[in-house]
């Protein structure tokens, strides 16, 4: 057995001197994805009290217990900012995540509004909904666009890393995939939510209403002279106020705007604009029902 570790370790140590970009030897340095998960869900104790605990939350201890998770989640959040800007500015002071973290703090009672304002989207355009309780506590989109609202904030502050790694904590527990530099307006709901990418340049208006399985995509990447994809640029489409979008639509091309009131069938290809108060769909192939034989 020893000798088989020997080996083992040997060809391992082999591939991280000839294999580079898989290799990272300061690991510590870098934001640490199960320190950002309980953040994540730490950050969601403080916008729905009550909502993410084991035990009832008193008004009478709100107060107390509301200081001490924001002093708890500032320390440990810094510590994350910090490792994500050094990433990319190794030099980079303490004081300028310090001031992040505190636009950050004095951002989320807006950003909680506009969550409420989700909630009440979600309660009109679904009914099934039998409460708000129900949707914060069941609904897949409340957390994920809580944790995508949130990473927006750092991602404006160009903090690297981390926003992504927040987004990628919500996809992974709803399997609903949107960028932290989308921008999302209020009132916003995704019904049942599975499957549904939105990506990094999308801009979406006030009241619209996605649908499992759509994709608001990129139509393609221009390349530079060396045949490499050129970062950057407007690649995603604009979605417009008082939209819906059913399931399993694909929307691509960041030059493609969807107008206002536009409402969007089923199993749409989309990959240019939509003009204001249009309806999309496909034409439907008679169904045939036959007797078995």
């Amino acid at each position: 057995m020893n000798d088989f570790i020997d080996q083992a370790a040997r060809l391992l140590l082999d591939s991280y001197a000839e294999v580079g970009g898989l290799n990272h030897g300061e690991g510590a340095n870098l934001p640490s994805k199960p320190a950002i998960g309980t953040i994540c869900q730490d950050l969601l104790q403080i916008l729905f009290p009550g909502f993410h605990d084991d035990t009832a939350v008193s008004e009478n201890e709100l107060r107390d217990l509301t200081r001490a998770r924001v002093a708890s989640l500032a320390d440990r959040l810094e510590t994350e900012i910090c490792k994500s800007l050094r990433t990319s500015s190794p030099d980079c002071p303490k004081a300028k995540a310090a001031s992040i973290l505190s636009r950050f703090f004095n951002a989320l009672p807006a950003l909680r509004k506009t969550l409420q304002s989700d909630i009440e989207a979600a309660y009109e355009g679904d009914p099934a909904a039998t409460n708000f309780e129900e949707i914060i506590l069941a609904y897949p989109s409340i957390e994920t666009v809580a944790i995508q609202r949130m990473a927006h904030l750092l991602y404006r502050e160009s903090v690297p890393l981390l926003p992504r790694i927040m987004t990628e904590w919500a996809h992974s527990r709803t399997g609903i995939d949107i960028h932290p530099g989308a921008s999302i307006g209020s009132h916003f709901f995704i019904d049942h939510g599975t499957g549904v990418v939105i990506g990094e340049t999308c801009v979406i208006g006030d009241w619209v209403k996605l649908y499992h399985g759509v994709t608001l995509g990129a139509r393609s990447f221009p390349k530079d002279d060396s045949g490499r994809i050129i970062k950057g640029g407007k690649r995603h489409p604009n979605v417009e106020s008082h939209v819906t979008v059913h399931p399993n639509s694909t929307i691509l091309g960041g030059e493609t705007v969807i107008g206002t009131h536009t409402t969007v069938g089923a199993n749409v290809f989309l990959m240019q604009s939509v003009p204001p108060r249009s309806l999309v769909f496909i034409e439907e192939r008679q169904v045939q029902i036959l007797p078995k034989k």
